[in-house]
């Protein structure tokens, strides 16, 4: 049976850090060899930017300690394990797996996937990629669910992401097969604080038109600002404004009146009065549907409960019958593209998770040191779990922000 194994540290050196997170590790190793599980195969590694630039030196002792093993990870602003948070400290976090041979690949653009049917798939991405949306996007054709998960390397120093070597720009990660049963949700962390309207008119980035009406005062309405004329009172609201987007064909709002897990929260970056319109930090098509929301404390809160209170409900044995016919991926319903081929996961117990959040996130949004970490492992139980934050987060073909994304690899019970 597959076993997953965590360790993690902060040191200032890394070699220290890594020494201090491999000596849990190596202590489970006897109880996991007494499990039946089989060799360890697959290693995921997260570490913070002060050791970006011995991210090659720190790869290879892994693959010294762990001869055959596969890696892959990213370098981040933080990092975190069940129940705790790195963030803007010199810190490591790794994981390693037990999963059989012809069941996952490592893939990155000099190391294309060939030797298994992608069934989903792990990605990191270097942000400063061109064209990044269209690759995820691509990404996700080529695997048969068309499910995503990962993040977006984030640094401020040398950005670069980790697969069997050392990268910079474009993706890479680990493709899983169909034998890797998993169970993924997006968590959203802003308040919607107008209605879901449509845009009928825009320009690249700039939207003209929303409900046929001129953007602006859609905008200023639905701030409940009068006009522009007090600055004072007006640019403050509108620099903590951030627009939530949504294709034509998906659900913006959820029954909660939260938004939808296929919506991004992109950024308001200007006004445009002379057009009455306005500008978002994304490339915008008519059709889409569009909503100002708010970064939201305890609306983030409340949705992280969300995600992992489902996340334990689809594997609870009482809800066999519930997924006997389905099991889906967020947000999904039967009829959804993204909804995975028939199969069960109730009655199955979480081997590993791993957490994606972004970078805007973390415990101080979450009211205190580790607080987000700290809601999961509450949620999860104290199951081997790492991640980190993210310059943006990817979940199905979506390119996301402000969200989390947390994965976890089921094994029967």
């Amino acid at each position: 049976m597959p076993a997953f194994l965590v360790g993690h540290a902060t040191h200032p050196d890394w070699r220290c850090a890594l020494s201090l997170a491999i000596a849990p590790v190596d202590a489970q190793l006897a109880q996991h060899s007494r499990s039946g599980a089989g060799p360890l195969s697959l290693g995921f590694i997260y570490f913070t930017d002060h050791f970006a630039p011995f991210a090659g030196s720190l790869l290879a002792a892994l693959r010294e300690h762990w001869p055959g093993v596969s890696w892959v990870g990213s370098v981040a602003v933080g990092v975190a394990a069940s129940g705790v948070e790195y963030l803007d400290e010199p810190a490591l976090v790794l994981m390693l797996a037990a999963l059989p041979a012809g069941r996952f690949e490592v893939f990155s653009g000099a190391r294309k996937q060939k030797h298994i049917e992608p069934f989903t798939a792990l990605v990191h991405a270097d942000p400063a990629t061109p064209d990044l949306a269209e690759l995820i996007a691509e990404m996700s054709d080529r695997t048969s669910s068309g499910y995503l998960f990962g993040g977006l390397s984030s640094s401020r120093t040398r950005s670069v992401h980790v697969a069997d070597g050392i990268w910079q720009g474009g993706l890479s990660g680990v493709a899983f097969s169909r034998d890797v049963a998993l169970v993924s949700r997006v968590t959203q962390g802003c308040q919607p604080v107008g209605p879901a309207r449509r845009i009928t008119a825009c320009d690249r980035n700039v939207v003209l038109e929303l409900d046929q009406q001129p953007a602006l005062p859609c905008l200023l309405a639905d701030l409940g600002l009068a006009s522009l004329e007090n600055a004072r009172d007006v640019l403050p609201r509108l620099r903590g404004t951030m627009v939530g987007l949504t294709d034509s064909h998906d659900d913006a709002l959820s029954r909660t009146g939260q938004f939808g897990v296929d919506t991004r929260v992109r950024h308001l970056v200007g006004l445009d009065p002379a057009r009455a319109a306005f500008a978002v930090g994304d490339v915008v098509q008519p059709g889409m549907l569009l909503a100002f929301c708010l970064r939201d404390m305890a609306a983030a809160r409340r949705d992280l409960v969300r995600v992992c209170s489902e996340i334990r409900e689809e594997l609870s044995p009482d809800n066999a019958a519930a997924t006997s016919s389905a099991a889906l991926l967020p947000g999904s319903r039967p009829s959804d593209p993204a909804t995975l081929p028939p199969r069960s996961t109730a009655g199955r117990r979480i081997d590993g998770a791993l957490y994606v959040s972004c970078a805007g996130r973390g415990g101080p949004h979450f009211g205190g040191p580790s607080a987000e970490l700290k809601i999961v492992q509450h949620a999860l139980g104290d199951v081997p779990l790492i991640g980190f934050f993210a310059g943006g987060e990817i979940a199905r073909h979506h390119l996301y922000g402000y969200t989390g994304v947390l994965t976890v690899f089921t094994g029967a019970a």
